[in-house]
């Protein structure tokens, strides 16, 4: 198996692309397709001030890599959820992070949940007077409001997360089986900012998650491999297996069911709905953390840690 573009042996094969590429000339189409998605969707330009969401795994430090390579001014924003598994997961991951930004003398802040703000993802979702059986919820709401409270107290201009095309059709993949059109309508590349919200954006949305893979390892990324201890069993993640399994049958099935869905919004049969419930004109400022909410007084997120 050689590179399309030299005599050299390939490290990767795409066959959704009809593609296979040596190290040199994938970490090359990597980065250039990242650009190219960029400035597709229109997330952002280079005058912009960008904060992603750094997780200390595969998809975020590739990421945060290609926006550094690409010359975008660029820090990035570790949320340690104090989940203490047998591996020490949290403060493992918090350490690639870290050691990461260390390397490219890059801007790293860390918000640590028991620190900053009480107690720790796990101790919230599993308090018994609160009825939370799994962290899963608590740590999706908790970490929206950080990073956007982070966003707007920075004043960057947009917030990008490394969500791959895996993670994008599986999301899709489960709101289609519910029909469920509230979230079919607020799942996109880019998300506009709203009073109160930042931008925000997803530069990896089109790349196949074994392609982020094959970035960090030829990049010689070094990140955390294990899945959060408490993702074992999820929806998410039996969707993907089902999806893989598909993708084998028909190499390209999963960018053609995103990008179907995409052209779907554009010719309206979608119609895009705001990533918040409620309208602006019922917003106020919750008097604890000072962000908008439609909740009545405090925010969701303050009424969640403020039951500690």
């Amino acid at each position: 198996m050689y590179c399309h573009r030299c005599s050299q042996k390939a490290a990767i094969r795409m066959p959704h692309h009809r593609l296979q590429l040596c190290k040199e000339h994938y970490l090359a189409w990597f980065i250039e397709h990242t650009d190219h998605t960029i400035r597709r969707y229109h997330m952002f330009d280079r005058s912009a001030h960008i904060l992603v969401a750094v997780s200390g795994g595969k998809d975020s430090l590739s990421l945060w890599d290609v926006l550094w390579r690409l010359g975008y001014q660029v820090d990035g924003m570790y949320i340690n959820l104090g989940i203490q598994s047998e591996d020490d997961y949290s403060n493992r991951s918090q350490r690639y992070a870290e050691e990461f930004a260390q390397q490219r003398s890059l801007k790293l802040q860390v918000v640590d949940m028991a620190r900053d703000y009480g107690e720790s993802i796990p101790e919230v979702a599993l308090g018994s007077h609160r009825g939370h059986s799994k962290p899963c919820a608590v740590c999706g709401l908790a970490k929206r409001h950080v990073m956007n409270r982070a966003a707007n107290d920075g004043q960057y201009d947009v917030l990008v997360t490394a969500h791959n095309l895996d993670d994008e059709v599986a999301i899709l993949f489960g709101n289609t089986l519910a029909w469920d059109t509230d979230l079919l309508g607020r799942q996109a590349p880019v998300l506009e900012a709203r009073p109160g919200f930042v931008r925000k954006a997803k530069p990896f949305c089109r790349f196949y998650e074994r392609e982020t893979v094959a970035y960090a390892l030829l990049q010689q990324i070094p990140y955390i491999e294990e899945e959060c201890p408490y993702a074992v069993g999820s929806k998410q993640l039996r969707y993907k297996t089902l999806l893989n399994e598909l993708e084998e049958e028909r190499p390209g099935l999963k960018l053609n069911f995103y990008v179907k869905y995409l052209q779907a919004r554009e010719s309206g049969f979608i119609q895009p709905r705001p990533p918040e419930e409620g309208t602006e004109a019922e917003a106020h400022r919750c008097p604890s953390c000072g962000q908008l909410t439609t909740s009545s007084g405090l925010c969701t997120f303050c009424r969640l840690f403020e039951q500690a």
